[in-house]
């Protein structure tokens, strides 16, 4: 299977070791990693996962990032729309994408959430792969 890690640029301390977590996890599952873009944040993703998907290389995109508290609901809201975006490229393109995004919460939460988010993230786009290929 051929992925494309899609990395947040925003909270890029927590964010770049997200990413060198996806690829170790890539590699222990023999998933080749075809393309590795970064955007400026969270919201940004979709449209360069739709551009991702639409090309013959990438058969599902990981995406990272890292969504931190802040002093209004904009975390809460920058989130959910990530992630509504991200399930529609999903569903159009009929490829994967998982939201390996951390947050809201805390920096120190965010920390605490590297390895788990990332490893879970290239796992999951590797198991909605399979159970696409078994459906035909």
């Amino acid at each position: 299977m051929r992925i494309a890690l899609l990395v947040s640029e925003f909270n890029g301390e927590v964010t770049s070791r997200m990413l060198d977590v996806a690829l170790e996890r890539a590699a222990a599952l023999g998933l080749d990693v075809s393309r590795t873009c970064r955007v400026p944040g969270t919201y940004d993703m979709p449209v360069v996962a739709d551009a991702l998907l639409a090309r013959d290389d990438v058969d599902g995109v990981v995406a990272l990032g890292a969504v931190v508290r802040g002093g209004t609901k904009h975390d809460e809201v920058i989130a959910h729309a990530a992630a509504s975006a991200l399930a529609g490229v999903a569903v159009r393109r009929g490829k994967p994408v998982s939201f390996g995004v951390s947050g809201p919460g805390t920096m120190r939460q965010a920390h605490a959430r590297i390895r788990p988010v990332a490893e879970r993230a290239v796992e999951a786009v590797r198991a909605v792969s399979a159970q696409l290929g078994e459906m035909g």
